[in-house]
Protein backbone atom coordinates (compact mmCIF):
# COMPACT_ATOMS: atom_id res chain seq x y z
CA UNK A 1 0.00 0.00 0.00
CA UNK A 2 1.44 2.98 -0.86
CA UNK A 3 1.09 6.50 1.36
CA UNK A 4 -2.34 7.18 -0.12
CA UNK A 5 -3.82 4.17 0.80
CA UNK A 6 -3.76 2.48 -2.16
CA UNK A 7 -2.36 -1.18 -3.17
CA UNK A 8 -1.66 -1.68 -6.55
CA UNK A 9 -1.01 -5.00 -8.52
CA UNK A 10 -0.79 -5.98 -12.49
CA UNK A 11 0.31 -9.75 -12.68
CA UNK A 12 0.05 -10.51 -16.51
CA UNK A 13 -2.81 -7.77 -18.32
CA UNK A 14 -4.83 -7.49 -14.57
CA UNK A 15 -5.95 -4.55 -12.91
CA UNK A 16 -6.26 -3.67 -9.33
CA UNK A 17 -6.82 -1.15 -8.11
CA UNK A 18 -7.69 -0.46 -4.14
CA UNK A 19 -8.42 2.69 -2.33
CA UNK A 20 -9.91 2.81 1.21
CA UNK A 21 -12.65 4.18 2.27
CA UNK A 22 -11.87 8.03 2.65
CA UNK A 23 -10.07 8.25 -0.78
CA UNK A 24 -13.67 6.94 -2.17
CA UNK A 25 -15.85 9.12 -0.58
CA UNK A 26 -13.45 12.05 -1.80
CA UNK A 27 -13.03 10.50 -5.52
CA UNK A 28 -16.57 9.29 -5.52
CA UNK A 29 -18.08 12.85 -4.51
CA UNK A 30 -16.78 14.27 -7.72
CA UNK A 31 -18.03 11.26 -10.35
CA UNK A 32 -14.92 9.78 -10.77
CA UNK A 33 -13.93 5.91 -10.93
CA UNK A 34 -12.37 4.69 -7.62
CA UNK A 35 -11.95 0.82 -7.42
CA UNK A 36 -11.87 -1.65 -10.52
CA UNK A 37 -10.44 -5.35 -10.29
CA UNK A 38 -10.92 -6.68 -13.75
CA UNK A 39 -9.03 -8.02 -16.71
CA UNK A 40 -7.87 -4.66 -19.10
CA UNK A 41 -10.03 -6.93 -21.87
CA UNK A 42 -13.13 -6.08 -20.09
CA UNK A 43 -12.79 -3.41 -17.95
CA UNK A 44 -14.10 -1.10 -21.12
CA UNK A 45 -17.16 -3.81 -21.37
CA UNK A 46 -18.38 -2.22 -17.76
CA UNK A 47 -19.79 1.36 -17.11
CA UNK A 48 -18.52 1.55 -13.05
CA UNK A 49 -20.78 4.59 -12.34
CA UNK A 50 -23.81 3.29 -13.48
CA UNK A 51 -27.16 4.43 -11.76
CA UNK A 52 -27.46 0.66 -10.07
CA UNK A 53 -23.51 1.15 -8.99
CA UNK A 54 -24.02 4.70 -7.66
CA UNK A 55 -27.00 3.26 -5.84
CA UNK A 56 -24.32 0.50 -3.88
CA UNK A 57 -21.82 3.37 -3.02
CA UNK A 58 -24.39 5.99 -1.42
CA UNK A 59 -25.81 3.09 0.66
CA UNK A 60 -22.18 2.46 1.61
CA UNK A 61 -20.71 6.16 2.25
CA UNK A 62 -24.08 7.30 4.16
CA UNK A 63 -24.96 4.67 6.47
CA UNK A 64 -23.15 3.39 9.74
CA UNK A 65 -21.57 0.22 8.61
CA UNK A 66 -20.92 -1.27 11.57
CA UNK A 67 -24.18 -1.06 13.24
CA UNK A 68 -26.29 -2.67 10.31
CA UNK A 69 -27.78 -5.96 11.66
CA UNK A 70 -26.91 -9.21 9.96
CA UNK A 71 -28.91 -9.76 6.59
CA UNK A 72 -30.19 -8.45 4.01
CA UNK A 73 -31.13 -4.52 3.40
CA UNK A 74 -33.18 -3.47 0.74
CA UNK A 75 -31.45 -0.63 -1.57
CA UNK A 76 -33.60 -0.93 -4.74
CA UNK A 77 -35.42 -4.33 -4.74
CA UNK A 78 -33.94 -7.03 -6.88
CA UNK A 79 -31.18 -4.73 -8.67
CA UNK A 80 -29.56 -3.50 -5.56
CA UNK A 81 -29.63 -5.20 -2.14
CA UNK A 82 -26.64 -5.55 0.54
CA UNK A 83 -25.99 -8.75 2.22
CA UNK A 84 -24.18 -8.18 6.04
CA UNK A 85 -22.35 -10.97 7.64
CA UNK A 86 -19.99 -11.93 10.11
CA UNK A 87 -17.39 -14.50 9.98
CA UNK A 88 -13.49 -15.49 11.10
CA UNK A 89 -10.84 -15.62 8.23
CA UNK A 90 -9.66 -18.72 7.18
CA UNK A 91 -7.04 -19.95 4.92
CA UNK A 92 -7.22 -19.42 1.44
CA UNK A 93 -6.92 -23.57 0.96
CA UNK A 94 -9.48 -23.71 2.70
CA UNK A 95 -11.64 -22.30 0.31
CA UNK A 96 -12.92 -22.21 -3.11
CA UNK A 97 -13.61 -18.90 -6.05
CA UNK A 98 -16.84 -17.91 -6.02
CA UNK A 99 -18.51 -16.11 -9.23
CA UNK A 100 -21.79 -14.71 -10.24
CA UNK A 101 -23.06 -14.34 -13.55
CA UNK A 102 -26.21 -11.92 -12.45
CA UNK A 103 -24.66 -9.73 -10.37
CA UNK A 104 -21.69 -7.57 -9.37
CA UNK A 105 -20.11 -7.92 -5.65
CA UNK A 106 -19.29 -4.55 -4.53
CA UNK A 107 -17.64 -5.39 -0.84
CA UNK A 108 -16.93 -3.19 1.58
CA UNK A 109 -14.88 -4.48 5.17
CA UNK A 110 -16.71 -2.81 7.60
CA UNK A 111 -14.37 -3.87 10.37
CA UNK A 112 -11.62 -5.97 10.31
CA UNK A 113 -8.82 -7.05 7.65
CA UNK A 114 -9.12 -9.95 5.13
CA UNK A 115 -7.60 -11.26 1.72
CA UNK A 116 -9.90 -11.46 -1.14
CA UNK A 117 -8.13 -13.68 -4.79
CA UNK A 118 -9.34 -12.68 -7.73
CA UNK A 119 -9.45 -15.18 -10.99
CA UNK A 120 -10.90 -14.61 -14.26
CA UNK A 121 -13.65 -16.93 -14.96
CA UNK A 122 -12.13 -17.99 -18.38
CA UNK A 123 -10.22 -21.79 -17.72
CA UNK A 124 -11.14 -21.84 -14.11
CA UNK A 125 -12.15 -25.39 -13.33
CA UNK A 126 -15.76 -26.10 -11.66
CA UNK A 127 -15.80 -27.54 -7.84
CA UNK A 128 -19.62 -26.77 -8.12
CA UNK A 129 -22.40 -26.40 -10.96
CA UNK A 130 -24.01 -23.15 -11.44
CA UNK A 131 -26.89 -22.72 -8.87
CA UNK A 132 -29.78 -20.39 -10.46
CA UNK A 133 -31.69 -19.88 -7.54
CA UNK A 134 -28.55 -18.14 -5.28
CA UNK A 135 -26.92 -16.95 -8.53
CA UNK A 136 -23.00 -18.42 -7.82
CA UNK A 137 -21.17 -21.23 -8.82
CA UNK A 138 -17.27 -22.39 -7.08
CA UNK A 139 -14.47 -22.69 -8.77
CA UNK A 140 -10.62 -24.59 -8.12
CA UNK A 141 -7.84 -21.92 -7.40
CA UNK A 142 -5.52 -21.47 -9.98
CA UNK A 143 -2.17 -20.75 -9.37
CA UNK A 144 -1.21 -17.59 -9.13
CA UNK A 145 -4.24 -15.73 -7.95
CA UNK A 146 -4.81 -11.92 -7.70
CA UNK A 147 -4.79 -11.42 -4.25
CA UNK A 148 -5.88 -7.99 -2.71
CA UNK A 149 -6.08 -7.27 1.10
CA UNK A 150 -9.20 -5.29 2.21
CA UNK A 151 -8.78 -3.28 5.69
CA UNK A 152 -12.11 -1.86 7.11
CA UNK A 153 -13.10 0.92 4.96
CA UNK A 154 -12.23 -0.46 1.42
CA UNK A 155 -14.17 -1.48 -1.02
CA UNK A 156 -13.49 -4.28 -3.77
CA UNK A 157 -15.68 -4.14 -6.81
CA UNK A 158 -16.29 -7.33 -8.49
CA UNK A 159 -17.41 -7.86 -12.18
CA UNK A 160 -19.30 -11.15 -13.09
CA UNK A 161 -16.80 -12.35 -15.19
CA UNK A 162 -14.04 -12.81 -12.15
CA UNK A 163 -14.25 -15.16 -10.09
CA UNK A 164 -13.75 -14.53 -6.30
CA UNK A 165 -12.23 -15.11 -2.99
CA UNK A 166 -13.30 -13.17 -0.17
CA UNK A 167 -12.78 -14.05 3.67
CA UNK A 168 -8.73 -15.62 3.62
CA UNK A 169 -6.64 -14.59 6.37
CA UNK A 170 -4.73 -11.53 5.42
CA UNK A 171 -1.75 -12.15 7.60
CA UNK A 172 -0.77 -14.40 10.41
CA UNK A 173 -3.97 -15.35 12.19
CA UNK A 174 -7.54 -15.12 11.67
CA UNK A 175 -9.65 -12.33 12.09
CA UNK A 176 -13.29 -11.67 13.14
CA UNK A 177 -14.29 -10.00 9.93
CA UNK A 178 -18.06 -7.56 9.49
CA UNK A 179 -18.82 -6.77 5.94
CA UNK A 180 -20.96 -5.94 3.91
CA UNK A 181 -21.51 -7.10 0.19
CA UNK A 182 -24.03 -4.94 -2.26
CA UNK A 183 -25.14 -6.91 -5.27
CA UNK A 184 -25.85 -4.90 -8.34
CA UNK A 185 -27.32 -6.42 -11.17
CA UNK A 186 -25.07 -6.77 -13.96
Amino acid sequence: MDKMGRCESVPCCRVLLCYNFVTFKRIASKGLDTMLVASIENAEAHDYLSERLKKAYVFLRENDLGALSCGRHDIDGEDVFANVMEYDTVPAEAKKLEAHKLYYDVQCVASGIERVEVAPLEGLVCAKEYDEADDYALFESPMPATSVVLHAGEIAVLPPEDAHKPGCIAEDAPVHVKKVVVKVRA
